[in-house]
């Protein structure tokens, strides 16, 4: 009777802890950025915790493994909405993350995109309505970022690789948009499905087409597929792209083909500050490996922080779905996080965290990705703020 007694008075010390939805690839052909993101979220909820979690009460992650699959994807969503998290963070592949924008929405449940990049998934509620947060950089900033430093670059004949799931399709339209704003045309544009090994007759083409650069919008191998048939070929122009070319599927799978290209970043893994060094050594300790995608562990990381500092102006603990965007779009204090400083990263009407200034273009050397530009090096040094 005494034991139970205590059991039951224990138990009612015990605060309630504060459910946190993930959701991503953690198995499957899109694990090796579904991992760092998850590996990001972890790493934030420990230190977090470790400090008293959200007024005494821990925060508890909820996880559920879409396998990059859009139906698996669903379904988990519907789960986590039905587990009553107070919001997700998730989602690797634009695809999955598309067709389960609408539980989110419909359930009233907050969703922050900390790694998909395709631009539709932020603009397919209206704002002020909307229940979908990112603080991803969304393709419509990495396209005409990379188009800008082509044309930098006198690279102005461009093809097109874009593979047929829907970050492809995006992808395909925000490049051709930001080169007809540079009164540019693709010579050439080259679709492909996932799971294609060899690409050397779509290079043949474009290499007709007189392109002297590749720009690729796809996710996994097949970007090494491209670097692998431009080296057979023997065709020597420049593969540039949005961040997946910083994917071990690429780097490793391409291997010395890889080296060289270039892509937009938001977050390269050198120690250029306090903050990024910080971090780089609380993930190295915890998960005793090298970042497979340094970005996607930095940006969820970063989402994690802010989701909390989001919390913390609810004062009364209720965290009905409402009161919780209402708090992500006023978030009372600054955030000096790892990918940037965040002051207001989202309000009523803008969902999306990264702007355009916060971007550098890395580049792949000796097997790493690293700064481009010694100048965004020395810039790197200072945390960019939203513009």
């Amino acid at each position: 009777m005494l034991a139970t007694v205590i059991a039951l008075s224990t138990a009612a010390q015990t605060p309630p802890t504060v459910k946190v939805g993930v959701i991503g690839p953690f198995s499957g052909p899109s694990s090796d950025f579904g991992n760092p993101m998850l590996h990001g979220i972890q790493l934030a909820v420990d230190e977090i915790n470790a400090v008293g979690g959200y007024l005494g009460r821990p925060l508890e992650l909820v996880i559920k493994d879409d396998q990059g699959n859009p139906d698996v994807g669903l379904k988990g969503s519907q789960e986590l909405v039905s587990a009553g998290v107070v919001a997700t963070i998730g989602f690797c592949n634009t695809g999955v993350a598309a067709l389960s924008l609408d539980v989110f929405q419909s359930n009233q449940s907050p969703l922050i995109i900390p790694c998909s990049t395709g631009t539709p998934l932020t603009t397919k509620f209206p704002a002020p309505q909307s229940y979908i947060f990112r603080t991803s950089a969304r393709d419509s900033i990495q396209a005409p970022f990379v188009v800008d430093d082509l044309v930098k670059r006198g690279w102005t004949q461009v093809a097109i690789f874009a593979d047929t799931t829907g970050y492809g399709e995006a992808g395909l339209k925000d490049v051709e948009a930001a080169l007809a704003a540079k009164g540019l045309k693709a010579v050439h544009v080259a679709r492909f499905p996932l799971g294609v090994k060899d690409l050397k007759e779509p290079l043949k083409a474009a290499q007709a087409a007189g392109a002297n650069v590749v720009f690729s919008y796809t996710v996994g191998p097949e970007n090494a597929a491209i670097a692998n048939g431009r080296r057979e070929l023997k065709w020597d122009v420049p593969q540039v792209g949005a961040w997946p070319l910083s994917f071990p599927f690429f780097i490793d799978g391409a291997k010395q083909a890889a080296e060289g290209a270039l892509m937009a970043q938001t977050f390269i893994a050198e120690p250029s500050n306090e903050r990024r060094a910080a971090f780089l050594s609380a993930y190295a300790r915890k998960y005793k490996h090298k970042i497979a995608v340094p970005m996607a562990a930095a940006q969820a990381y970063d989402s994690t922080y802010l989701l909390t500092y989001a919390l913390f102006g609810i004062r009364n603990g209720k965290f009905g779905g409402p009161a919780v965007k209402a708090a992500l779009e006023n978030i009372p204090r600054v955030y000096y996080g790892v990918v940037a400083t965040y002051e207001r990263p989202f309000t009523l009407e803008d969902k999306d965290a990264i702007s355009q200034n916060m971007l550098v273009m890395g580049k792949v050397r000796n097997g790493a990705v690293t700064f481009a530009y010694p100048e965004d090096a020395k810039r790197n040094l200072f945390v960019q703020r939203k513009q």
